[in-house]
């Protein structure tokens, strides 16, 4: 089975946006947005990725990829 790799850390390289900065904005812990930006979690909350979707300009599509399992 494939899995899903979150790709905040890639997101917020681009945007040069801290951790702290992204987590001021969205209101989730520095903590947990750390377990997200290095893939640690197993599930997200659609309000969550909501709020980092609007505090990165970004989709969805950018933070969350299917890999394939080889």
């Amino acid at each position: 089975m494939g899995k899903i790799v979150l790709r905040l850390d890639r997101v917020m390289a681009d945007r040069k946006i801290s951790l702290k900065e992204l987590s001021e904005m969205v209101g989730v812990s520095n903590v947990n947005l750390s377990k997200m930006k290095t893939g640690k979690i197993s599930a997200i909350r659609f309000s969550t990725l909501v709020a980092i979707c609007e505090a990165l300009d970004c989709q969805p599509g950018d933070i969350l990829e299917y890999q394939k399992e080889e």
